[in-house]
């Protein structure tokens, strides 16, 4: 019936696929959601006629296994809905008290539905163990209940197909883990079939080896989608080689001149990200404004499933320097200069004082009209009266003076 889940598929995650070549979709997309719920209800009309069929053939065709499968897939309509539910409530904008929105619905599910295949692999464990031990209990069905189980099969797996290449155009797992729920379906009628027809030729015995292998594989396709949707309920960062890309580009830019403490995650259809950049001490407050959001606009363009990206600036690497959390603010250092310059005539002309937090203390920049210093030797003087009354301040470091 096709491929198992390939993890290529995966968006973002563990070895799944560039962002930057593929359509990735915001879970908040109107397109993604109207596309998610068309096929959820076409999936959940489907589910509810073949539940009737089966459950009436298996009545008047004496299928025990049919009757089975029928309530089997009642409960593939009870997943529907979950999933219309979800994508109602996923595909909502942020507010007020979701400010990050509410793609993380879409997750929640997504590890609810992997671990009822998990529940339905478990399931045909049990009942292909009990047939193996007492295939002689197996009813012999009629000959009309293989071509319900046939038009079943064929109807799951179209269900398969047709919500999987939704999953893959809009990178949705919780459509892919309603997907493969629709493909242990198919697998189940097919064990179905087998059951019915070693019945009819006298090989009982096929269905219950058929339905352990098939069991294990269906708890396998649980596992991981739960399994992912569970990491990324946890923050699990992106794959390494994406991180390395975003990195990359960040670095590109000529006003960065390092990061650190990239941080990612996926929530839903999207992926967020936050980052410390280093910029020139020197500038202003504006211009390093200016350089963080062109950092996080060139993310957000390049990688499309990055919709919002948090950049912090730094004027130093505040892993490898001492924590600057404990040295006062302006209000304090001002008091505290104007005691220190008191005795110091040229201060009352200070026209700013621009305070530098790096490596631990506070690094000062005095600017002063140029007529306070007559020449450059006069200049320096001042400079190291204006040091020297700083000295015994251990958060204070150098002092240097500006004229105009």
């Amino acid at each position: 019936m096709g491929d198992g889940p390939a993890t290529s598929e995966h968006p973002l995650g563990s070895g799944h696929g560039h962002m930057g070549g593929h359509d990735v979709f915001d879970s908040s997309s109107p397109e993604r959601y109207r596309a998610s719920r068309r096929v959820t209800a076409v999936s959940l009309g489907i589910n509810s006629l073949l539940s009737l069929g089966q459950i009436l053939g298996g009545v008047f065709g004496h299928s025990q296994a049919l009757i089975a499968d029928g309530v089997h897939t009642l409960s593939d309509i009870i997943t529907d809905s979950m999933v219309l539910f979800a994508l109602k409530h996923g595909a909502k904008e942020a507010d007020e008290e979701h400010p990050y929105g509410h793609g993380r619905i879409e997750t929640a599910v997504t590890v609810v539905l992997g671990a009822m295949l998990i529940a339905v692999a478990i399931g045909i464990a049990i009942n292909a163990g009990l047939r193996l031990a007492n295939p002689e209990s197996i009813p012999i069905p009629a000959m009309a209940t293989l071509i319900v189980a046939i038009i079943t099969i064929v109807s799951k797996e179209g269900l398969f197909r047709y919500t999987m290449h939704t999953a893959r155009r809009y990178q949705s797992n919780l459509l892919r883990a309603n997907a493969w729920h629709h493909r242990s379906d198919a697998i189940s009628s097919v064990i179905v079939f087998l059951g019915i027809g070693g019945s009819l030729l006298g090989w009982r015995y096929l269905d219950g080896l058929a339905a352990v292998g098939v069991a294990m594989m269906v708890a396998k396709i649980g596992w991981e989608l739960a399994w992912s949707s569970v990491k990324e309920l946890i923050d699990t960062a992106l794959d390494a080689d994406i991180v390395a890309e975003i990195k990359a580009s960040i670095l590109a830019m000529d006003d960065v001149k390092s990061l650190h403490m990239l941080r990612t995650r996926r929530a839903g259809g999207q992926a967020l990200a936050d980052v410390h950049i280093i910029v020139d001490s020197d500038i202003s407050v504006s211009e390093g404004h200016h350089i963080s959001e062109n950092v996080r606009a060139r993310l957000i363009e390049k990688f499309d499933a990055i919709t919002d990206v948090t950049v912090h600036i730094d004027p130093e690497d505040d892993e490898l320097f001492p924590p600057n959390a404990g040295l006062p603010l302006r209000t304090e250092v001002d008091a505290r200069l104007e005691r220190y310059f008191a005795a110091i005539p040229e201060a009352s002309q200070i026209q700013a004082v621009t305070l530098h937090y790096l490596n631990g203390r506070i690094q000062l920049q005095i600017l002063l009209p140029l007529s306070v210093a007559a020449d450059p030797a006069a200049a320096t003087a001042l400079e190291q009266r204006f040091a020297q009354a700083v000295t015994q301040d251990p958060d204070i470091g150098t002092v240097s003076l500006r004229f105009h």
